[in-house]
């Protein structure tokens, strides 16, 4: 499972994405300003927009900057110690898009202690939510792993709640 090598083919549709959830919210600007310096290069623009947004806890923000600004090797501000616990925090609050890259992060030692078990759970909380290519990153986590840890790992999944705040 890996973390992130290279986001740039999935930029556009998360950019898309983004922008259609940020036109109903009252932070748009923001978004959309960040969107389009991601899109452009400039990811030290990007950050300064979307800190104002992550400040206020905006999962999308988190996302954006975990996943694109400090989560990419490619990225001049490349710092996985700051991109997990903003995946961590997104994916806790059930930002969908968050937790299979916060299950690579987990699954690799990247930003996070290493831990098989936390990224079994993460995939299987995203498998249960219908995330994309969540079945794959399931049963890629699910070979590393004993079959009582797989069964401790779901159940930690079934009984683990988005939290509110």
């Amino acid at each position: 499972m890996r973390f992130v090598r290279s986001c740039r083919a999935l930029l556009p549709l998360a950019g898309a994405a983004l922008m259609l959830g940020a036109l109903a919210h009252p932070a748009s600007a923001n978004m959309e300003e960040a969107v389009k310096a991601l899109q452009a290069g400039d990811v030290v623009a990007a950050e300064k927009d979307l800190q104002v947004l992550v400040k206020e806890r905006d999962p999308r923000a988190q996302f954006l900057l975990g996943l694109y600004i400090y989560g990419n090797a490619e990225s001049k501000l490349f710092d996985l110690s700051k991109a997990a616990p903003l995946l961590l925090d997104a994916s806790e609050r059930g930002y969908l898009p968050a937790m299979i890259p916060l299950a690579g992060a987990y699954a690799e030692g990247k930003g996070v202690p290493k831990s098989l078990f936390e990224a079994y759970k993460w995939c299987a909380i995203a498998e249960k939510w219908n995330v994309p290519n969540a079945q794959l990153a399931l049963d890629q986590a699910a070979r590393e792993l004993k079959p009582d840890e797989v069964e401790k790992a779901k159940a930690a999944a079934m009984a683990f709640q988005f939290k509110t705040k």
